[in-house]
């Protein structure tokens, strides 16, 4: 109810038969795929560059669109800042990363779209915090 799952092609919407093209993998899929083995992979959205929530995972739509607006603007404003703090050619953003206690968020600009990536990191630091426990005993 409400919760993003993929994008719904209206060309191919109603069509009992979909050609194979489309059944084919894209990069897009490809890259997906691969950011959801990684542990505390929770939650996505890739939206166009001017705020358009192309296809989320694991929120709300409202809540991808609220992240569209925020983070569309942050991107903004840290491409600004470093442009002005850095000579080139080291002054290109590629991605932001941050992160709580809780939680990690990855953002990657490419073209005219963005990708928004929520990682779970709490449960990652607990483990590594057994981890130095354990080897402390040891």
């Amino acid at each position: 109810a409400g919760l993003c799952a993929a994008a719904v092609d209206p060309r191919t919407r109603g069509r009992g038969n979909v050609s194979m093209a489309s059944n084919q993998p894209n990069e897009v899929d490809e890259v997906i795929r691969e950011l959801k083995l990684n542990a505390g992979f929770t939650q996505y959205a890739i939206m166009s560059n001017d705020g358009i929530v192309i296809k989320c995972e694991g929120m709300e739509r409202t809540k991808a669109i609220q992240h569209a607006h925020l983070v569309l603007d942050l991107c903004a404003k840290s491409k600004k800042y470093i442009r002005e703090l850095f000579e080139p050619p080291d002054n290109e953003v590629e991605s932001l990363r941050l992160k709580t206690n809780e939680y990690e968020m990855i953002v990657a600009q490419h073209g005219n779209n963005t990708l928004v990536v929520i990682q779970d990191t709490a449960d990652k630091e607990h483990h590594v915090g057994e981890e130095e426990e354990e080897e402390k005993k040891e």
